[in-house]
């Protein structure tokens, strides 16, 4: 794999579950338990320390997944990887269904409205529960709500841009 190659943020290391090795993660696929359809995965440790594993396994458990990692099978080495997160190549993704996209492929482009006026880049988007809100800087910071057809009237690939309808001085 290329280090330029971006990686996307699955999901989270959160705890050891029980005596044999077995580990408490977090998933932020839908469905959770589709993290593991995406390897081989990337774990980043806390201190930024990173390594690639294969092969990792699970079922749903409450809130949580429990994994199962090759060659892991003792608590105190799953307690030492609390707060790991699990990252894959943008590549492992599937591509997106028509008028889906990765959060990560729209960071980086271009936001203007249907005006013309140029309000900055798109820095990150988050959920709020009711719509995914796109963060744009610019002159200043801008929260526009990802809901298309009303805000975000076009993603563009190819030029790079995002067309919102959205007063500028808003």
């Amino acid at each position: 794999m290329k280090d330029t190659e971006r990686r996307i943020l699955l999901g989270r290391i959160v705890g050891a579950f029980g005596v044999r090795g077995e580990i408490k993660l977090e998933s932020w696929t839908e469905p959770r338990t589709a993290i593991f359809n995406y390897q081989p995965w990337i774990l980043r440790t806390p201190a930024g320390q990173e390594s690639t594993l294969k092969g990792a396994r699970g079922r749903q458990s409450g809130k949580h997944l429990v994994a199962v990692f090759p060659d892991v099978t003792d608590r105190d080495v799953v307690e030492a990887m609390y707060g790991t997160e699990v990252y894959v190549a943008r590549s492992a993704l599937p591509p997106p269904k028509a008028d889906e996209y990765y959060w990560v492929d729209l960071e980086g482009l271009q936001v203007s409205t249907v005006e013309g006026v140029e309000l900055g880049r798109v820095s990150h988007l988050f959920s709020t529960g009711a719509n995914d809100v796109l963060v744009v800087q610019g002159d200043r910071e801008r929260m526009i709500p990802f809901v298309q057809p009303d805000f975000v009237v076009s993603v563009d690939f190819e030029a790079n841009r995002v067309i919102v309808d959205w007063d500028p001085e808003f």
